[in-house]
């Protein structure tokens, strides 16, 4: 891939965006390896987590409006290249229905597409240095890239009206207050806590892990009867994994259980 470095380590496939002189914003190239590189992931037996981040300065500072500004907006428009979800319809999508959980380690600025990158995620970290926005309302845009869907989910409607309505930026504190990010860590030691998170989740069951997202997606739009048949069809698929039988036979031993995916 041109614009995504590709790592992969003790079950983490690391996906670092990398147009540092643009702080990552989003261009042709990359909004279709992003979704391609989720995808891949997604399909990698080897993979149990993703971690998304930035290099250099950024995580991703959205659409690449320097490069947008070239194009004539009617004729040449990326929203008009795929289908009524847009490259940033299927960003979300990606994510949302990847196998596996995916982090986003915010090392930077994350503003428009590149913020709902982030919201989609099942899990954030942020930067004590970074900073986050919807960003779109200072250019004239409404959201996109599924902002109105995941905001609203994590902070409420009303903050979310707040933080679209006025662009503002959101610092780390406030992020971690409202419930935007799991957690903030020092900028020179926070792809490293990161990872350590990242490394632990790795080492977990990937089945349940899998079952549990799809479960946590499902829940905000699914009525509690249907999400109750969900959770127990999905149980007794667990209970038919060896995963469960060395996670009962490791309480049994007292040690830390070594799941495999089988």
């Amino acid at each position: 891939m041109d614009h995504i470095i590709v790592e992969t380590k003790d079950g983490v496939r690391t996906l670092t965006l990398n147009r540092p002189e643009r702080l990552n914003a989003v261009n042709d190239k990359l909004s279709s390896e992003i979704i391609l590189a989720i995808k891949k992931a997604s399909a990698d037996d080897e993979v149990r987590i993703i971690v998304i981040t930035g290099s250099g300065r950024g995580f991703c500072a959205g659409l690449d409006l320097k490069d947008y500004a070239k194009r004539n907006p009617v004729a040449d428009s990326r929203y008009k290249k795929l289908d009524e979800l847009g490259w940033v319809g299927h960003q979300a999508l990606g994510i949302v229905q990847c196998d596996k959980p995916v982090i986003a380690a915010i090392n930077g600025i994350a503003a428009g597409a590149g913020f709902a990158l982030a919201l989609a995620c099942d899990m954030r970290f942020m930067s004590a240095d970074a900073r986050v926005t919807a960003g779109y309302i200072r250019r004239g845009l409404s959201p996109d890239a599924g902002m109105t869907y995941f905001l609203p989910r994590l902070v409420g409607q009303a903050k979310a009206a707040e933080l679209i309505l006025t662009g503002r930026d959101i610092y780390p504190e406030e992020a971690e207050r409202i419930g935007l990010v799991n957690g903030i860590f020092p900028g020179d030691e926070f792809q490293e806590q990161v990872m350590n998170v990242a490394r632990e989740l790795a080492a977990g069951p990937p089945v349940a892990m899998t079952l549990s997202k799809k479960l946590l997606a499902a829940s905000p739009d699914t009525d509690l009867t249907t999400i109750l048949k969900k959770e127990y069809a999905f149980i007794k698929q667990c209970f038919g994994t060896k995963d469960v039988q060395e996670g009962v036979q490791a309480f049994a031993e007292k040690r830390k259980p070594v799941f495999r995916g089988e």
